[in-house]
């Protein structure tokens, strides 16, 4: 269906079927809203200057023709299981707006471009940094036009604010396509991003499985247990059993029973459970869900389609599971001196909460460095004068 600048788009139809994702839905409204500014510069200049309109009928033709493509990016093709990879779709859809837009702008009345030209200024003071030539032109002829100042409305005819724009029009469009340019890398760097966590939280995903899986299929090969010694005597304590006080092996007191010469070696493998390793993942998984919503309170939302706030509290989860079990193994591996021999199973889950929410060391940067992503996509650090 056509968006383009042909007599029958006058009346600007409903695109269907209805696309039922933001980015998507963003993008059909805006091409509509582009598509009728195109009729009605065309019958604007059909009414008012007919040379005009010939000698602009080629960008109207091409404004069409990026909305269609736009629309396109919209449609659903693909199978179900393709239908998140909109990454290039997005990028289609809205590099094809901004041409359009870019395009209206070169054909558009000077009196329709006068009014939009507190917004423009807005968007380039968002984008681009104060050193940036073409900043500095726009606002240049903002302030020769009075743009967000009280200028009286002038009394002569012509209006000379039309004669200033239409000799610089040329250089609004170029600080407009340049605006928007800058803001697609944007969107564009925050997708890498977001699919970097994404990548790195499957690849977590998958590693805290594994060590799950082997610890159940072989408890006694990564034993999360420890064995206090107290007075001639030794306890084995794992996540989910404790054996003991038994004769340390080689002690001078003590009856020589069988017991006494078992290897602790062999006591702690055959006390080892298979459900320690995925009980140590399970609550360190747990810990890390209170700290991701803890986080929340950080965050203030984002208006981007990529949903990278989820994909940061999601990326917390799988990686408490695994710093609980790595900081048990470190203990156990006396890493940390006097907190290598801890005398209760309670006392090693307590542990693996604390090591679970200790994750947040490691994302903590990662939730930092997405705040930066995220503010320069938002154009935050652009305005400073």
């Amino acid at each position: 269906m056509s968006l383009g600048g042909a007599p029958e788009t006058s009346m600007i139809p409903m695109v269907a079927p209805r696309a039922l994702v933001a980015w998507r839905e963003g993008t059909r409204t805006r091409a509509a809203e582009l598509a009728a500014l195109n009729a009605w510069i065309r019958k604007n200049y059909e009414l008012t200057d007919p040379d005009e309109a010939e000698r602009t009928s080629d960008l109207r033709e091409a404004i069409g023709r990026h909305l269609d493509a736009a629309i396109a990016a919209t449609t659903d093709k693909e199978h179900w299981w393709q239908r998140n990879r909109n990454g290039a779709r997005m990028e289609a859809a809205i590099s094809n707006l901004d041409a359009a837009e870019a395009d209206l702008l070169q054909i558009a009345p000077a009196a329709y471009v006068l009014g939009q030209m507190p917004s423009l200024l807005n968007a380039v003071k968002r984008q681009l940094p104060p050193a940036d030539p073409r900043r500095k032109e726009v606002e240049s002829i903002a302030k020769e036009l009075g743009v967000n100042e009280p200028t009286p409305t002038p009394s002569t005819t012509p209006d000379p604010r039309i004669a200033i724009l239409n000799a610089e029009r040329g250089k609004l469009v170029s600080a407009m396509r340049g605006t928007r340019s800058k803001a697609l890398r944007e969107q564009t760097r925050l997708r890498s991003f977001r699919n970097v966590v994404v990548a790195t939280t499957i690849a977590m995903t998958f590693v805290a499985i594994a060590l799950g899986i082997i610890g159940w299929r072989n408890p006694e090969v990564i034993p999360l247990c420890f064995a206090p010694e107290a007075a001639g005597s030794t306890t084995v304590v794992c996540p989910t059993e404790q054996v003991g006080p038994v004769p340390t092996p080689g002690a001078t007191d003590g009856p020589s029973t069988e017991a006494a010469t078992r290897d602790i070696d062999q006591l702690v493998s055959d006390t080892a459970n298979s459900w320690d390793v995925p009980l140590v993942e399970l609550i360190g998984l747990t810990a890390a869900a209170i700290a991701a919503a803890g986080a929340i309170r950080h965050v203030r939302g984002s208006s981007e389609p990529y949903g990278v706030p989820i994909a940061l509290a999601l990326l917390k989860l799988p990686t408490g599971a695994v710093t609980a079990f790595l900081g048990l193994l470190l203990m156990r591996g006396g890493f940390i001196p006097g907190l290598s021999a801890l005398d209760t199973s309670a006392q090693i889950l307590s542990w693996a909460i604390i090591f679970g929410y200790a994750q947040q060391l490691f994302t903590g940067m990662v939730d930092q460095q997405a705040h930066s992503v995220l503010n320069g996509v938002r154009g935050g650090d652009k305005t400073t004068e």
